[in-house]
């Protein structure tokens, strides 16, 4: 039976079927280097990487890169946890964004979310709100935990889809001391709701209808299965903008990765469900007094996510509209993200 899902048609992030024409990914040529140690950028000659590992609190192991800026040994670092884009890993977008915030003298560490990537955990390429926003949690514990870093200045950056967890984290979390988003989805809204929140009564009991009925089939081979397809091999031209966008990050050499759920296989379909109850802004409000960064470009079709927690937020917050950008320049390009204004307010309110 294949699950027919408006959430996943409307989501690209857990869709699926909707616009995929085959089931292989094609990366492209790698070199040896890449193939051995594939990042999708350049480490900066400024800044040191290490591989790390940390625990959440629910016992998972977390797999993260600590940027440090070269000669800093012996200071004291305000801090940074960066994680998302949602379906990626540490060695795309949140590794680049940490490697420019270490060339600007902070300490950062971006992993891999539970179940992802190289973190623990079972079955693989599943998401939760929950576990997924403890896991920044159990980053700022990784980062508090070095004796370089002063822990009482750690801030976060959530891209994509955790930029939603970045926000739910400092809610619950007063370690946080500022917290950043860019390009930024509320998981919980859009699975649940579709994208400006068009699904309908009857359309969402469909849609857990047929999640319900996978949830059969997966207890009965004890599997829990991928959709048949993800993006799509090929560009037919007839795709949505988003996706086309998504295509050109994820399934190019300049965004892919081997580890990277929307580079292959994508997420499990009944993963979805842990969404579908659980708005995970309810206090956005109790952030305040601590300041929130929201970035979004001009012309992302998830701009409106960033412009309706800016409207609910107490202050301190801004919102910085990027001109002329769409959602996936923000995950990559150094010359549209604002990375000046990035260092600017962690350096203004980590102090």
């Amino acid at each position: 039976m294949k699950i027919i899902t408006t959430v996943m048609a409307l989501s690209f992030l857990f869709m699926g079927q909707a616009f995929a024409q085959n089931k292989k990914s094609n990366p492209g040529k790698m070199n040896a280097t890449e193939q051995n140690e594939h990042y999708t950028f350049q480490l900066s000659d400024k800044v040191t990487r290490k591989a790390v590992t940390f625990k959440n609190r629910y016992g998972t192991i977390l797999s993260g890169d600590l940027y440090l800026p070269k000669n800093a040994e012996n200071e004291k670092l305000a801090a940074l946890a960066i994680s998302g884009p949602f379906g990626a890993v540490k060695e795309q977008s949140s590794g680049l964004y940490a490697n420019q915030m270490a060339e600007r003298g902070f300490a950062v560490i971006a992993f891999d979310p539970s179940y992802t990537g190289e973190s623990g955990g079972e079955p693989r390429n599943i998401a939760s709100p929950d576990i997924n926003t403890e896991d920044f949690s159990a980053a700022v514990d990784f980062l508090g935990l070095q004796k370089n870093v002063d822990r009482n200045k750690i801030g976060i950056i959530g891209i994509c889809g955790f930029g939603g967890m970045a926000l739910n984290a400092t809610a619950i979390d007063k370690r946080i001391k500022a917290v950043a988003t860019t390009s930024m989805y509320d998981m919980t809204r859009v699975i649940s709701k579709g994208y400006n929140d068009v699904v309908t009564l009857e359309q969402r009991t469909k849609t857990l209808v047929d999640l319900n009925l996978q949830r059969w089939k997966d207890v009965e081979t004890g599997e829990q299965a991928y959709p048949s397809s993800h993006l799509p091999e090929k560009l037919t031209g007839s795709e949505p903008q988003f996706v086309k966008d998504y295509f050109n990050y994820y399934k190019t050499p300049r965004g892919f990765h081997e580890r990277s759920v929307n580079s292959t296989k994508g997420w499990r379909l009944t993963s979805a469900l842990s969404f579908m109850n659980m708005p995970i802004l309810s206090y956005i409000k109790e952030i305040s007094p601590r300041p929130i960064l929201l970035i979004a470009g001009e012309n992302a079709h998830s701009r409106y996510f960033s412009e309706d927690i800016y409207k609910m937020a107490a202050e301190p917050k801004e919102l910085v509209i990027i001109p002329n950008a769409v959602h996936v320049d923000l995950y990559d390009k150094v010359d549209v993200i604002p990375f000046e204004k990035l260092d600017n307010f962690f350096r203004t309110n980590l102090k």
